[in-house]
């Protein structure tokens, strides 16, 4: 079967504890998709994969030739960066809930069986 070392991290054990900690994963948790690093481009690309976000990049970015320009281009870039400032500022607020129910999680007391 497997074995598991356990080792108190308590005065005198915490060099060893640290020594053999290493060699292991971690158990925490994180169910966090995102990172301060990256949320932009991560959320940009989930964005971008919705039909509709596609389409109105595609009106603004059509908007940008003169000889189809129907209004002023700012104004058809407006609607767009609203829609995708709107979901990623709900992504954003979701995954911070979830970052501090992990943190919640993770910094809960355990109790460990000991012979």
């Amino acid at each position: 079967g497997k074995h598991r070392i356990v080792i108190p991290c308590l005065g005198h054990f915490k060099e060893e504890y640290e020594k053999v900690s290493k060699l292991y994963m971690n158990n925490k948790i994180r169910t966090t998709k995102y990172t301060l690093l990256n949320f932009l481009p991560r959320n940009l690309f989930e964005q971008f994969h919705r039909v509709a976000n596609l389409y109105f990049l595609f009106l603004v970015v059509l908007n940008w030739f003169p000889l189809v320009e129907a209004f002023q281009k700012e104004i058809t870039m407006l609607p767009l960066i609203g829609v995708l400032t709107i979901i990623a500022v709900k992504d954003g607020l979701e995954d911070y809930s979830r970052y501090k129910m992990d943190k919640q999680i993770n910094n809960l007391l355990t109790k460990v069986y000991s012979r």
